[in-house]
């Protein structure tokens, strides 16, 4: 009766390298399908008007505005709007106190206001990582105004 024992020596180093690239091909396979289903998700929004953004804002025509305050002054965004798109968007008044004290409302407001009135929505705006807070406080002043002139509100 020979029996012959084999006899099988793992490196642990190689179990972990081995265990390593499996759990990166799990990863790379989840976000492959992530991808996939979000353009999907982004195709079917496109086809089906009622999701995404094919559908138009409705607006009560005229000048609607929203009060920021600045320590002891306060300045109004003003928002010029049409029955179905906003044409401007401005800081009224605009004193020179207010532009001394806080020098990123105006240049902040100019390149909100190209982007609000070239997308004609509020989503996707970018700002400058420099004037963030200034940017989100007039975002809001601006969402304010526009509420108030949507139909329907």
């Amino acid at each position: 009766m020979s029996s012959r024992t084999k006899i099988v020596v793992l490196r642990m180093k190689e179990i972990i390298y081995t265990a390593i690239f499996i759990g990166l091909a799990l990863l790379l396979i989840t976000l492959f399908l992530f991808m996939l289903r979000a353009r999907k998700s982004s195709s079917e929004a496109q086809d089906n008007p009622e999701m995404g953004q094919s559908q138009q804002t409705s607006y009560i025509p005229g000048v609607y505005s929203a009060s920021v305050s600045l320590g002891s002054q306060s300045v109004n965004v003003e928002v010029a709007v049409d029955a179905n798109q906003i044409t401007s968007v401005s800081l009224v008044p605009l004193s020179e106190s207010i532009t001394t004290m806080y020098p990123l409302m105006e240049p902040s407001m100019e390149h909100l206001e190209s982007q609000i009135l070239e997308r004609q929505s509020l989503e996707g705006i970018t700002y400058e990582s420099g004037s963030r807070y200034t940017s989100q406080v007039l975002l809001n002043a601006v969402e304010t105004a526009l509420s108030k002139a949507r139909v329907g509100q």
